[in-house]
């Protein structure tokens, strides 16, 4: 039985990626209803007090950790009863940001496996998200995997990774006008430009700010999510 005020920790496989020339590394084959064996750190799962089975990944940014982000957006998993996945990354970022898709995605698959395992999961509201460095990774994860992905909460992204989209899922995008560390223009307006020319539900929130994720923000993005 879950203590749903505590962060538990799940087991990511120590896995070397491998992949077959004809898949696609961006590719995760979890899905909620497996099977999964037991695993090892470092992982951490955070259900709230009156989970809807609505699910969120997170992805923290560059040099973050899973308990940091899942701390920065506990008040709005309560209030909307969204249960949060926080992977690590294996080096200071995620492998596609810096290079190729790798390691990182078996890892997350692997948490992934383990949480949908533990937790009650309503597929119509399975969502991956990330702030700066994880927002690029998880934009790029969402359209990739639509068909597991209902959504994407992206926090202040920096580019489009490329990959061959798949399903349709959501987009929701923000940025401070003022960010001086991936200006808005080349960032989120122009990713959002791109997702609409494939056919793809955006929702840009700009605001009057820095490279961060106002508690409103976070709290409007959720919102959008569970509606």
């Amino acid at each position: 039985m879950i203590d749903r005020r505590e962060l538990f920790k799940l087991g990511i496989a120590a896995l070397a990626f491998r992949c077959a020339s004809s898949e696609d590394p961006s590719r995760l084959r979890a899905r909620p209803g497996q099977s999964s064996a037991p695993l090892k750190p470092p992982a951490m799962l955070y259900v709230p007090p009156k989970p809807t089975g609505a699910f969120a990944l997170l992805l923290h940014g560059a040099t973050g950790e899973p308990d940091r982000i899942i701390k920065r957006l506990q008040p709005d998993a309560d209030e909307f009863g969204v249960t949060l996945l926080a992977p690590k990354s294996r080096d200071i970022t995620w492998d596609a940001i810096r290079g190729t898709f790798g390691p990182d995605v078996a890892a997350i698959d692997e948490a992934l496996r383990a949480a949908f395992a533990t937790c009650k999961i309503d597929r119509k509201h399975l969502a991956v998200a990330g702030f700066s460095d994880g927002a690029t990774y998880a934009v790029a994860l969402g359209r990739a995997n639509g068909d597991l992905f209902t959504h994407v909460m992206a926090f202040s992204p920096g580019f489009l990774i490329p990959v061959e989209t798949v399903g349709h899922a959501r987009f929701f995008l923000s940025h401070g006008t003022r960010d001086e560390i991936l200006p808005i223009d080349e960032a989120s307006r122009h990713i959002a430009r791109e997702l609409r020319r494939e056919n793809l539900s955006v929702k840009l929130r700009e605001f009057d700010g820095p490279h961060t994720v106002p508690p409103e923000i976070a709290r409007e993005g959720f919102a959008w999510f569970v509606s």
